[in-house]
């Protein structure tokens, strides 16, 4: 039983939302265009704001249900099995997606699902810091990085230990996968938000 609830758990977290949505009702495979990524901010980019809210709450929800599959199944397992383990694995699938070639999103927003389950009042804490800090500097991956960190330290500070330890473990997730956009912010090539004000 614990296997299979991690397995669903990746499957959950492997939904390309942005896939899903771009070439249903855009015709378009966002893949090819902008970053190439799956995730909410390119969905902004490239399809608009309607497309890219829908993404994003749809990323953020399957690390929300991944982390409840335990709770839904009524199933506690063994002594090492624990929801926010459970959501990590929805976390992978996101990146990692066994239903888009393994080309997936960048652990934000499924990150940030798995927390509103382990801790709404971190969640919401964090989500004030990210608009904050996305209006300062107006770079997306900067804001992520910054909310990941922050996420990390609040999780300490909340004397959370398995939260602290997952969110260590995200926010490596999250540091890695935007690699490329610390390149291109050192060397002020990094695109800020200026999709916010487009409209389609």
């Amino acid at each position: 039983m614990s296997l299979f609830i991690i397995v669903l758990a990746y499957l959950i977290g492997s939904i390309p939302f942005g896939l899903v949505i771009g070439k249903s009702f855009y015709g378009v495979d966002i893949r090819q265009h902008g970053s190439g990524n799956l995730g909410g901010t390119n969905t902004f980019r490239t399809l608009g704001k309607k497309a890219g809210i829908i993404v994003t709450l749809g990323d953020i929800l399957k690390g929300t249900l991944a982390a409840s599959l335990p709770v839904l199944f009524h199933y506690s397992g063994p002594d090492w099995f624990n929801p926010l383990l459970v959501g990590l694995f929805a976390v992978i699938g996101h990146m990692y997606p066994i239903f888009a070639g393994f080309r997936g999103g960048k652990a934000v927003a499924t990150s940030a699902g798995l927390l509103l389950f382990a801790s709404p009042i971190l969640f919401l804490a964090l989500l004030i810091f990210f608009i904050c800090c996305l209006k300062i500097t107006k770079y997306v991956s900067l804001t992520s990085m910054l909310s990941a960190i922050a996420g990390t330290i609040g999780a300490y500070f909340a004397g959370e230990h398995l939260l602290f330890i997952i969110m260590i473990v995200l926010t490596i997730f999250v540091i890695y996968r935007h690699r490329a956009n610390i390149t291109r912010i050192i060397n002020k090539t990094e695109p800020k938000v200026s999709f916010l004000s487009k409209k389609k």
